[in-house]
């Protein structure tokens, strides 16, 4: 009883840290590390708790991914063609990691601590950033959809906040909040889903 609580517990951190910028597998290891669960294999924990929170991810997002794909199936719509490229094409960086780099991120997620405090701290001082970015109100470009997905592939260490990397780049890029927070949470689909079928 004592452990489905602790995956209770985990569980009600990922769910309330996933849509803030704070880093929820920096706080889902940390955890783990203090309730001693998980300590074969972190990195599934991570990968699975992240599965579960893109299902509500899908859930928030509904209407926008249905219009997306009515509008690239149905009407061959071409902004629904290019937003979905651009999803493609964020994905990128993320895959060339998970492609040749696996085994070194799956050693990030083993006795970590350290790493993650650090890369919680540099996630603070980036969204402190933020704060000095001019607000603009520039669309998303494929050349734009890349770099936040530099970004995205950035935060696969430990304690680095990827809603708080890719909204951040994006508002460095003068994207307005609305459209960066949206494809923020959007482009993750992806690469969440295909790693963990991988």
């Amino acid at each position: 009883m004592i452990e489905e609580f602790n995956y209770f517990l985990l569980g009600l951190v990922q769910g309330l840290a996933e849509f803030f910028p704070i880093s929820s597998s920096g706080h889902i290891l940390i955890l783990s590390t203090i309730l001693d669960v998980a300590k074969k294999n972190p990195l599934l924990l991570s990968i699975t708790v992240h599965f579960a929170t893109t299902l509500s991810t899908i859930v928030i997002y509904n209407n926008k991914l249905k219009n997306i794909l009515i509008g690239v199936i149905k009407h061959k719509d071409y902004v629904a063609i290019s937003y979905l490229l651009k999803i493609l094409i964020s994905s990128i960086p993320v895959l060339i990691v998970g492609l040749f780099f696996k085994d070194y991120v799956e050693s990030l997620f083993n006795n970590s601590m350290l790493l993650v405090l650090i890369m919680l701290f540099i996630t603070g001082c980036v969204l402190i950033s933020t704060t000095v970015a001019s607000i603009g109100d520039k669309r998303i470009s494929y050349y734009y959809a890349f770099l936040i997905g530099l970004a995205q592939a950035i935060a696969i260490l430990p304690g680095i906040s990827r809603s708080g990397a890719t909204i951040s780049a994006a508002l460095f890029l003068k994207i307005d909040k609305k459209n960066a927070a949206e494809f923020s949470f959007i482009m993750v689909l992806l690469p969440i889903i295909g790693i963990t079928f991988l």
